[in-house]
C-alpha cells in the first residue's frame, strides 16, 4: 500500500540545501536532486517543492528528518490511504513543528476528544476561538502564507520511495 504527498521547503539557506536533499534521500532510499529557486520573501534563501510517493507514515519521516535544521520553513502533506488518515506538518522557526490529521480534501481534522476538552477547559467565546485557532495551526499558516504565494507556479519534482 502506498500514498503520496508534497514537500514544500519554503525557505532554506543556500548552504543547507544539499543537507535537505540528503535528508529526503535517506527517507526515500534513493538519491535526490531538487530544483531550488530564489525565495522572493527572503532574499538569501532558496525554496523547492517535490511530490513524493511512499508508504503511509513517510510524511512524518520527512518532518523528523527536516526539523533538525531550525532555520527552515517547510510544509509536508501526506494524502489519506486505506487505514491511515492524511497528515499535514508545518515547521516555522520559533514555533517549531505542527502536525494535524487531514481529510481527503486536505482540511485539518480535529478529534472529538480534543474538541470536548477545548469546550470544557476554555472560558468564553474568545477563549474557545483562540484555542481552536491553535489546534488548527493558525500561527503556522500566518507565518507561511507569504512564502506560499512566492512559490505559486513552481514546477514540483516527482520522487518515489524505494522498497
Amino acid at each position: 500500500m502506498s500514498t503520496r504527498g508534497v514537500i514544500y521547503v519554503h525557505s532554506a539557506p543556500l548552504a543547507v540545501a544539499p543537507h535537505v536533499e540528503w535528508a529526503v534521500a535517506r527517507v526515500l532510499g534513493t538519491p535526490v536532486r531538487l530544483d531550488w529557486s530564489p525565495q522572493p520573501v527572503e532574499s538569501a534563501a532558496r525554496r523547492t517543492e517535490c511530490t513524493w510517493t511512499g508508504r503511509p507514515g513517510t510524511g512524518a519521516e520527512f518532518a523528523a528528518a527536516l526539523r533538525v535544521w531550525p532555520m527552515l520553513r517547510f510544509e509536508i502533506t501526506e494524502e489519506p490511504s486505506p487505514g491511515a488518515d492524511g497528515e499535514r506538518f508545518m515547521f516555522v522557526p520559533g514555533l517549531g513543528l505542527f502536525r494535524a490529521a487531514t481529510s481527503a480534501n486536505g482540511d485539518i481534522q480535529l478529534g472529538e476528544d480534543l474538541v470536548r476538552h477545548l469546550i470544557a477547559t476554555t472560558r468564553g467565546h474568545e477563549g474557545l476561538a483562540h484555542a481552536l485557532q491553535g489546534a488548527l495551526g493558525a500561527a503556522w499558516d500566518a507565518e507561511l502564507e507569504p512564502y506560499r504565494y512566492a512559490g505559486e507556479g513552481a514546477t514540483p519534482t516527482w520522487l518515489t520511495r524505494v522498497g
